[in-house]
C-alpha cells in the first residue's frame, strides 16, 4: 500500500479501541453471533496490518454482508425497525473496519462509531451510560486526530489532544443544552411493541401481580411540592378493571370512548412531580382525584390519567390531586352494569354468601364493614406464593385456600360485592414508595404493585377500600417486605442486589445516594425539555420576549467565543511581524507586494528597483526565507539586525 492510502498505526489503534468501547453496551441488545463475529473481524484487521493477511475482495465483502442480513433476519425475524435497524447499524460498523484501508474508509467508520453511540440510547440513557459514552466518544476522536498527524504519531499523544479537545468543548456542550430549543432526539421515537417492558398489564389475574411482587425494577420516582401525604393515602391509581371472566379482571371495552368525568376541584391539593419508567403503555400513575401539566394527557371515565401514546421513553410529568373530591354522585345505567357484570355461572358458594350478607346487611356500607372484619378476623394469610386455585377461583380463594396476594382479596371482595348487588371495579396501580431522606422523594418499585376495591354508594360515589389492610396492615404501613413471612425472603432481591442488604446502613446509605443522583440526572437531564427550558429561562431574565432570548442567547455565545478563543492573547509569528515592517519600509517608496509573489521574488524586484539598497535588501530576503522556510541557523537578532541597517538606509535615500 501506498502511503498515502495508509492509514497511521495510532489511528488503526484508537480505532479498535472506539469500536470495542462502542461494542460494549450492544452485548445485551445484539445476537451473541455478532460478538464473536466483531471479535473474528477485529483479528483480521490486525493480521491485515501485520501483513499476515490480504483485504476481502469484493466476493468475500458481497458474501459477508448477506451472512450479516441474513443473521439480522433469523435473529430479529425483520429487517425493519429501529431494534433491527439498530443492529444493523452495528453489524455495518463491523464489517467496515475489515475493509478499512484509506483515510476515507477510516473516516465514515469514525462517522459510524459516533452515531452508534447516539443509537445506544435506544436501551440505556442512565447517567452511567451518559458517562460511559465519553470513552468510545474520546477513542473516536483520538482516531481521527491520527489520522491527520501522519504515521509517526504516537498514540497516547493523540489520546492526549483528543481529551484537551472534548474538555473544551464541554462548556459549549452545556451551553447549547442549556438554551438550544429542545427537540426530539432520535431515542425518543418508539420502539417495537414486542419490546420487553415489564409493569402492569391490560388484564389481571392473582398471578401477575404476584409475580410483579417479586421483581424489585424501578416503576417511577416522586417528588412532592409540600410535606408527603401519609403512607396509607400513597394509593397511585394506574387503570381500572371491570370485566371478570371467571379468572381475570379486564378492562371495559367502552371506558375509551366515555365522556370525562366531571367534578369541581375542593380542599387542598397534593402537588407532585412523577418520572415515570419506559412501560409499553399509556396510562399515568396519579393519586385521586388527578389533573396533569401534561399536554397529551386526559381523564378517562374512571378517573385514571391517560396519554395518547405509550410511554416507550422515561417521562416527566407533574399533576395535582384532590382527595376529597366526591366521584360520580350520580351512576349512569351503562357504568352501573359494568360495575355489576359477573359471568353466568360459577362461584356457587360465593354467590349464596353474598346474598345471605345483603339480607344481613342491607346498607352497602356496612356489608363493606362485615366483609374487612370477615378478612380480619378469619385465618386468612398474605403471602406470594399461594396455592393454585381449580375453576371456581373465587370460591376456592374464600372458603379453602385462605391465601393469596392483594389481587386475591381485590378480586374476591369485588365479586362479593356485585354478586351483592353493590357496583364495585378492581383498581389496579402502586401503593406506597421507599421514601429517600436525603432528595425527599418517593421511590415506587414494581414489587409496589397493588389491587384495591371501590364500591359506590348513593349520594356518596365512588368509595376506595382495601381489604389487604384488613389482612396485612404492615404491607400498607411499611411496605411489602414486612408484610411476607421470613421464608419468602426481600421481594425481587438477588445476591447482588443492594437491596437485599438494607439493614447494612453505610451500604444503603450508598445505595439512596446512588438513587437519588440517578434521580437528579432523569429530572434535570432527560426531564428538561420544552416547558422546562422556558420556565429556566424565564426564571433567569424575567420578563423578556421571545425576541429577546435568542439575542441573549447570540450575546452569551458570543462572549463563551472569546472567553474561548482570547483573540488579545494571541501572539503574532515575530518572523512574520519582521517582514511585514520589511513590506512597510518598501511601500514608501512606492513597492508593493503582489499576492502570490514570494519573498526572494519581492526582495529581488525591489533590489532592481532601488539599486542603491540592492544588497540590503537581497540580504534581508535570504535571511528571513532560510530561517522561516529552511529553519537554517540565522536567529531573530541577525534577521532584526539586517532590518534596523536596511531603516537606516531607506531612510537617509528619501532626503537624497
Amino acid at each position: 500500500m501506498s502511503g498515502a492510502t495508509t492509514i497511521s498505526r495510532a489511528s488503526l489503534v484508537w480505532l479498535l479501541v472506539a469500536q470495542a468501547l462502542v461494542m460494549l453496551p450492544f452485548w445485551f441488545h445484539v445476537p451473541l453471533w455478532m460478538v464473536a463475529f466483531w471479535l473474528g473481524c477485529t483479528f483480521w484487521r490486525i493480521q491485515v496490518y501485520r501483513m499476515r493477511a490480504t483485504f476481502p475482495g469484493r466476493l468475500l465483502e458481497l458474501l459477508l454482508l448477506l451472512f450479516t442480513i441474513a443473521g439480522i433476519w433469523l435473529s430479529r425475524s425483520s429487517l425493519i425497525g429501529l431494534d433491527a435497524g439498530a443492529v444493523l447499524l452495528v453489524a455495518m460498523f463491523i464489517l467496515k473496519l475489515v475493509e478499512t484501508r484509506t483515510h476515507r474508509d477510516a473516516l465514515v467508520l469514525i462517522f459510524l462509531g459516533l452515531f452508534c453511540v447516539a443509537v445506544a440510547y435506544l436501551f440505556e440513557d442512565s447517567l452511567p451510560w451518559a458517562a460511559y459514552s465519553l470513552l468510545p466518544i474520546t477513542a473516536l476522536l483520538a482516531a481521527l486526530i491520527g489520522l491527520q498527524q501522519g504515521p509517526g504519531t504516537r498514540p497516547p499523544a493523540t489520546l492526549r489532544l483528543a481529551a484537551t479537545l472534548l474538555a473544551q468543548a464541554l462548556p459549549l456542550m452545556l451551553l447549547l443544552f442549556l438554551f438550544f430549543p429542545r427537540i426530539a432526539p432520535l431515542w425518543s421515537l418508539p420502539l417495537p411493541s414486542d419490546k420487553g417492558l415489564s409493569g402492569l398489564s391490560e388484564s389481571m389475574a392473582p398471578a401477575d401481580v404476584a409475580e410483579l411482587g417479586r421483581s424489585a425494577e424501578l416503576a417511577f420516582r416522586a417528588s412532592f411540592d409540600g410535606p408527603l401525604p401519609p403512607r396509607r393515602e400513597l394509593y397511585w391509581r394506574a387503570l381500572t378493571l371491570e370485566q371478570f371472566d371467571g379468572r381475570r379482571w379486564s378492562q371495559s371495552p367502552g371506558i375509551a370512548s366515555s365522556p370525562p368525568p366531571k367534578w369541581q376541584a375542593s380542599g387542598e391539593p397534593w402537588r407532585y412531580s412523577v418520572i415515570l419508567q419506559p412501560s409499553g403503555k399509556p396510562w399515568l400513575p396519579t393519586l385521586d382525584v388527578a389533573r396533569s401539566e401534561l399536554g397529551d394527557a386526559r381523564q378517562l371515565a374512571d378517573y385514571r390519567l391517560q396519554r395518547q401514546r405509550p410511554v416507550q421513553q422515561a417521562l416527566l410529568y407533574r399533576a395535582s390531586s384532590w382527595p376529597q373530591v366526591p366521584r360520580d354522585v350520580q351512576l349512569d345505567e351503562r357504568a352501573r352494569r359494568r360495575a355489576l357484570q359477573l359471568p353466568a355461572e360459577g362461584d356457587p358458594r360465593t354467590r349464596q354468601w353474598a346474598a345471605e350478607l345483603r339480607r344481613t346487611y342491607p346498607q352497602p356500607e356496612a356489608l363493606v364493614a362485615a366483609l374487612l372484619r370477615h378478612f380480619h378476623d378469619e385465618p386468612y394469610r398474605y403471602t406470594l406464593q399461594p396455592p393454585t386455585l381449580g375453576a371456581d377461583s373465587i370460591d376456592g380463594f374464600l372458603f379453602d385456600s385462605r391465601q393469596g396476594f392483594c389481587a386475591h382479596f381485590a378480586g374476591a371482595m369485588t365479586y362479593v360485592l356485585r354478586a351483592a348487588g353493590i357496583p364495585a371495579r378492581v383498581v389496579a396501580g402502586y401503593q406506597g414508595g421507599e421514601l429517600n431522606p436525603s432528595g425527599g422523594f418517593l421511590t415506587v418499585r414494581q414489587y409496589d404493585a397493588h389491587a384495591w376495591v371501590e364500591y359506590w354508594q348513593v349520594a356518596r360515589g365512588w368509595r376506595s377500600v382495601d381489604p389487604t389492610y384488613a389482612v396485612a396492615p404492615q404491607r400498607i404501613d411499611q411496605g411489602l417486605e414486612q408484610a411476607l413471612s421470613a421464608d419468602e425472603g426481600v421481594p425481587g432481591a438477588s445476591v447482588f442486589s443492594p437491596l437485599r442488604y438494607r439493614q447494612l446502613t453505610w451500604l444503603n446509605e450508598l445505595r439512596l445516594g446512588w438513587d437519588n443522583l440517578n434521580y437528579g440526572w432523569q429530572r434535570w437531564v432527560l426531564g428538561y425539555q420544552g416547558e422546562q427550558q422556558l420556565q429556566l429561562l424565564w426564571r433567569w431574565f424575567g420578563d423578556l420576549s421571545r425576541l429577546a432570548l435568542p439575542v441573549g442567547l447570540v450575546v452569551i455565545l458570543g462572549l463563551l467565543s472569546l472567553w474561548l478563543l482570547r483573540p488579545w492573547q494571541v501572539r503574532t509569528d515575530p518572523q512574520l511581524r519582521a517582514f511585514a515592517t520589511f513590506e512597510k519600509l518598501l511601500r514608501r517608496h512606492g513597492l508593493v507586494r503582489e499576492p502570490g509573489e514570494g519573498p526572494l521574488a519581492f526582495a529581488e524586484r525591489a533590489a532592481v528597483h532601488l539599486p542603491r539598497q540592492a544588497q540590503g535588501i537581497r540580504r534581508f530576503g535570504e535571511l528571513f526565507v532560510s530561517q522561516r522556510y529552511a529553519e537554517r541557523t540565522p536567529s531573530m537578532d541577525v534577521l532584526q539586525q539586517e532590518l534596523r541597517s536596511l531603516r537606516r538606509s531607506l531612510g537617509n535615500s528619501i532626503w537624497e
